[in-house]
């Protein structure tokens, strides 16, 4: 690996624990056994890609996904179900993202959600006496926010023009391979960590 000084962290399995199989076992008992077909890890169809390139509100998805779906439920069973995936932010790694912001300019780079977006916000609050998860971030680009997703090298092409970082001397960490292969497509340097490797794991 060459010189290191920058690192874009991707979010979901990184910081944040991610359990897919809860989301799926959660519209499964609310009549709808199908949602790994809508939205995985590594798949999401088009109305899920439209929430996290905020293309859609949570209103306009929760309509849709009835549609979609042929179901009635209701826009908090679909909000507590598709939540359901969320867990917390296990301190070691908090601590060592705290640590490795000293030695490198750090940002977060995460494929995401209004609806998502507002609980892992107030989960991590709510750990860690009021502080903000985006303060251990020199910058936080969120899709929804950027209208643009992963594993698109244009997403990857916007932040570091947007940054003026040199991407020869930047590292991305992500858990998924597909979205390893769109920064290294930008010329990003990478590091692929799938469970259950963590940041702890690393050598930086």
């Amino acid at each position: 690996m060459q010189q290191v000084k920058n690192i874009i962290f991707d979010l979901g399995g990184i910081f944040l624990d991610i359990d897919f199989s809860k989301t799926f076992n959660a519209f499964s008992q609310l009549g709808y056994p199908h949602f790994y077909e809508l939205y995985t890890q590594h798949h999401a169809s088009d109305l899920f890609i439209q929430l996290e390139t905020g293309a859609i509100t949570p209103g306009q998805f929760c309509a849709l996904f009835r549609q979609d779906s042929g179901t009635d439920l209701s826009n908090d069973q679909i909000f507590f179900a598709w939540n359901a995936l969320l867990g917390g932010f296990p301190p070691a790694r908090i601590q060592w993202l705290d640590a490795i912001r000293k030695k490198y300019q750090v940002y977060l780079f995460s494929n995401t959600n209004k609806i998502h977006h507002a609980v892992f916000s107030e989960t991590f609050r709510r750990s860690n006496n009021g502080t903000e998860f985006d303060s251990y971030f020199i910058k936080s680009y969120y899709s929804h926010e950027m209208g643009m997703r992963k594993p698109d090298p244009g997403s990857f092409l916007y932040i570091i023009n947007e940054l003026g970082i040199d991407p020869a001397e930047t590292v991305f960490i992500d858990d998924t391979f597909k979205n390893i292969e769109g920064a290294q497509v930008a010329g990003l340097q990478t590091i692929f960590l799938p469970p259950p490797k963590t940041v702890l794991d690393t050598d930086l």
